[in-house]
């Protein structure tokens, strides 16, 4: 079944030990941000717990690996707290379009109550990580911010269309082109570089 196969690659990235950030974090030597990253981990970790549940009710397995868990978690190996992030965000923003989808257009009425319990810790996740962002970032010079963001956008959009094209069919089943999604993608995708690393970013008090 397309769907359950695309859950399950969902469920194994949602179940990472968040050591990359937490190692970051502490590091960064930020112990209320250490606290709170660890609180993040806790929930990605309870979308893995849930998924999980789902797909053993459906009688489906979840999987150990996949070559997109693999891809982002070389992304991220021995990062900073700045680089863990980008690279993340650019999971959070694709998983914020495909739990939408599956709340809204699952035939199992289960799935999409798990998709829309998901879904809700998802868009607190976004705005937590461009608000730690901007503090790591904002004083960057402008030149700096622009090249960061471009750099941002070009591992975006390829890992979108990855992400579309990966999980076409169950997108399909769920009433979802594959370029709706990444298109849908690209526009939840834009405000979040322009708080981080736009012109207003840089400023005290922009937003």
């Amino acid at each position: 079944m397309p769907l359950a196969r695309s859950l399950a690659r969902f469920q194994l990235g949602e179940g990472s030990d968040g050591a990359g950030l937490i190692g970051a974090a502490t590091a960064a030597g930020d112990g209320d941000y250490l606290a709170a990253a660890r609180l993040f981990v806790a929930e990605e970790q309870d979308h893995a717990r849930l998924l999980g549940r789902l797909l053993a009710v459906a009688g489906r397995p979840t999987v150990a690996a996949h070559w997109s868990d693999s891809v982002f978690r070389l992304l991220r190996r021995r990062a900073g707290v700045s680089r863990e992030l980008m690279v993340l965000m650019v999971a959070e923003v694709c998983a914020l379009r495909y739990y939408r989808a599956v709340r809204d257009g699952a035939a199992d009425p289960l799935a999409r109550e798990v998709a829309a319990r998901v879904l809700a810790d998802e868009e607190q996740h976004v705005p937590f990580h461009v608000q730690r962002l901007r503090v790591d970032l904002a004083a960057r010079p402008a030149a700096v911010r622009a090249g960061l963001a471009a750099a941002w956008w070009m591992l975006f959009l390829p890992a979108a269309a990855a992400v579309a094209a990966d999980h076409g069919a169950a997108l399909r089943l769920l009433d979802v082109r594959p370029t709706r999604f990444l298109a849908d993608a690209i526009a939840l995708f834009r405000p979040v570089v322009a708080a981080v690393l736009g012109p207003a970013a840089g400023r005290p008090g922009g937003a």
